[in-house]
């Protein structure tokens, strides 16, 4: 077997702390993580971070970015598997029963939503992977035949990944129970007419009145 070479043993420090990082993100919060905590979670001396990365905060961004792009990457092998809408949705929606809403992924992509909101940077490059796959989304359903696909692609996207987030909170939102909603919003003819309450039943008490959707609902 041939020496490794400092090249090797530099990319193998890089994914060592790529992949510290992002285990941290989740478990301590963004800004609970330090150069210190982290270099000893990797097993690396405090000075290759800053020899590695330009700063702790642009090697935060790499691992958290790097870990929502591997995710949606795989996301979007549904669709070279999946030949019919039908099998798309219940393919989407499986893959979210992997998830508790308490393991790695969805408190990394919490913390990394709320960071955005801080990080320009961060937030303009989250940006573009949730696009990309928005748009591939998007083409894969105008293929398959769904309804208005760029608009249901955003919902569609928005709506898996906060069902992701929630299943912390309820633990019964399972591909199962979340089913019958998506299918209406995908398949085309299955919508329903939005009728409006009566005025006089509408909650008028501002004390008692909640948002439509939470910031990270919302997404960045």
């Amino acid at each position: 077997m041939p020496a490794r070479t400092a090249a090797d043993r530099g990319r193998e420090v890089r994914l060592q702390l790529l992949s510290a990082a992002a285990e941290l993100i989740a478990e301590l919060g963004w800004n609970a993580v330090s150069t210190r905590i982290l270099a000893e979670r990797a097993g690396v001396t405090p000075g290759l971070v800053h020899y590695h990365f330009p700063s702790l905060q642009a090697l935060l961004r790499d691992a958290a970015l790097g870990m929502i792009s591997d995710l949606l990457s795989a996301t979007e092998l549904i669709f070279e598997d999946a030949r019919t809408l039908d099998a798309g949705v219940d393919l989407m929606l499986g893959s979210l029963d992997a998830y508790t809403g308490r393991d790695l992924t969805p408190l990394l992509f919490t913390e990394t939503y709320l960071a955005a909101t801080r990080d320009e940077t961060l937030r303009i490059e989250l940006i573009a992977l949730v696009e990309e796959f928005r748009r591939k989304l998007a083409g894969w359903l105008g293929e398959h035949g769904a309804n208005a696909p760029h608009d249901t692609a955003s919902v569609l996207a928005a709506a898996i990944n906060g069902v992701m987030l929630h299943r912390a909170l309820n633990p019964e939102l399972t591909s199962s129970a979340i089913a019958p909603v998506l299918r209406r919003l995908v398949f085309p003819g299955t919508a329903t007419p939005f009728t409006a309450a009566p005025r006089s039943s509408c909650v008028t008490h501002s004390s008692t009145a909640r948002p439509a959707a939470t910031a990270l609902e919302r997404g960045p």
